[in-house]
């Protein structure tokens, strides 16, 4: 089935404004546990989405019927649902955009990984189990892989369509005795993703011999880049936030044009970038650009949908990055971050100044505390070990920190030279594949507040 002939079908059976999504999910998925197969599930479904519009008030309708009765049905039902928000006082969306820029393409697109082979699950978990149990250990995780393709029409006369592919790995190891490790991969391509290579790595991190106490305080700190994407997630949901900023909630708030970071740090949302899961258009069908978020440290921009532009004002405009038809309530997103490397071999090298300190795989169960301060808090997890006179040394008790994302930032004092593509991968919707393209980074101190018991 054709997403872009489905979506025109679907719109010639609606009435008013109205911009049709129509997505087709092709993915496999095999979760595993205890170094054996937990769950297995395979997707093949199109979706159609409404968005109706009415004096401002919108409001959306799904179905999975594609045929003529099905989308006539979706259609009215959403236009009845916006005639009557508008009815009872309206709403503020400023209407549906027009066409634009042309999108451009981009390579996130593995015919390989689309034709999602039915035997490679099998053989990624076989390969992960083998690993882990030479080296005495279970393995627990996910491998997954998907081909999504989208196709949006308006009445507008907006239309636009995109094709992406992903594959995602991620392995917890345990040892038993209270060590663990964690790796994970993500690439456009199943074929560049290597399980056992990432269930080596995994495997690895349990070993040191029984895990040492560290008392709270600040520590200088190698953060791995797993840890330094989920501070980068969070920071785009904190800082960059397009309807937060406007409403003066957004941690960036009177703050654009000022240096924020460190001087070495720099951040943009760039949707082609080679690592990244590339994308071509939003949520409304706006053609994706490179926009730089801080450079050389300092504060350039948030982002926009057609929404939160309206609630700016002013010059404000979509920047394309919608992540649901005519906004989200929760605002705009940056979902393909990059921060530039620095001149670090690697990890070791940037431990290689630190007399005393902490070294972090990945954070975990990290929630916000104050909005506009970027603090949080949360746990590291699955690789935290003591840094002693340059050398990553012994395994450390998984530790609490909390800390100002941006203040983390400030204290960057090197980046490792290769960025990578990092992804929580978590599809328990609608697959929508996102991550944070960044560096290891060496921080001159991170606040450990607590230790697990």
């Amino acid at each position: 089935m054709n997403p872009a002939e489905l979506a025109e079908r679907a719109l010639a059976r609606t009435r008013g404004q109205a911009q049709v999504t129509v997505t087709r999910e092709r993915s496999q998925l095999a979760r595993f546990a205890g170094s054996r197969p937990t769950q297995a599930t395979e997707v093949d479904e199109v979706r159609v989405d409404v968005l109706a519009v009415c004096d401002g008030a919108t409001a959306a309708a799904a179905t999975s019927e594609v045929d003529d009765d099905g989308l006539r049905e979706v259609g009215d039902r959403a236009a009845r649902a916006a005639e009557a928000a508008a009815r009872a006082g309206g709403g503020a969306y400023p209407g549906l955009p027009a066409p634009g820029e042309p999108s451009r393409g981009h390579d996130g697109w593995d015919p390989a990984t689309a034709r999602l082979d039915p035997s490679r699950p099998g053989a990624a978990l076989a390969s992960i189990f083998d690993q882990a149990g030479g080296r005495g250990v279970e393995a627990a995780g996910v491998w997954t892989a998907g081909a999504v393709e989208t196709a949006l029409a308006s009445s507008n006369g907006l239309h636009a369509a995109d094709a992406t592919t992903d594959a995602h790995v991620k392995v917890l190891c345990h040892d038993g005795s209270g060590r663990s490790g964690f790796a994970a991969a993500t690439a456009t391509a199943s074929g560049a993703v290597d399980p056992a290579a990432v269930a080596r790595a995994s495997a690895d991190k349990c070993a040191g011999g029984d895990p040492a106490e560290l008392e709270p305080g600040d520590y200088p700190a190698v953060l791995e880049t797993d840890a330094v994407g989920s501070l980068l997630e969070f920071l785009g949901a904190l800082a960059f936030n397009g309807l937060a900023h406007a409403e003066g909630r957004g941690a960036l708030h009177g703050r654009l044009g000022q240096l924020v970071a460190a001087p070495a740090v720099n951040l943009s949302d760039s949707p082609r970038y080679p690592a990244t899961l590339p994308r071509s258009i939003d949520a409304e069908g706006i053609a994706k650009a490179p926009l730089p978020l801080i450079q050389d440290g300092v504060a350039h921009a948030v982002v926009h949908d057609t929404r939160s532009a309206a609630v700016a004002g002013g010059a404000a405009r979509s920047t394309g990055h919608a992540v649901a038809p005519g906004g989200a309530p929760s605002g705009p997103r940056a979902t393909n971050l990059v921060m530039v490397g620095g001149g670090a071999a690697d990890v070791e090298a940037l431990a290689g100044d630190i007399e005393r300190g902490v070294y972090v795989t990945r954070l975990w169960y990290v929630n916000p505390v104050h909005v506009r301060r970027t603090l949080l808090t949360g746990m590291t997890r699955d690789g935290t070990f003591l840094i002693e006179d340059g050398r990553i040394t012994r395994p450390l008790r998984d530790l609490r920190f909390t800390d100002l994302a941006l203040g983390l930032l400030q204290r960057v004092e090197a980046l490792g030279s290769r960025p990578r593509l990092t992804s929580e991968a978590e599809f328990y919707g609608r697959r929508f594949a996102t991550g944070v393209v960044c560096p290891a980074i060496r921080v001159g101190a991170l606040r450990i507040t607590g230790a697990t018991p």
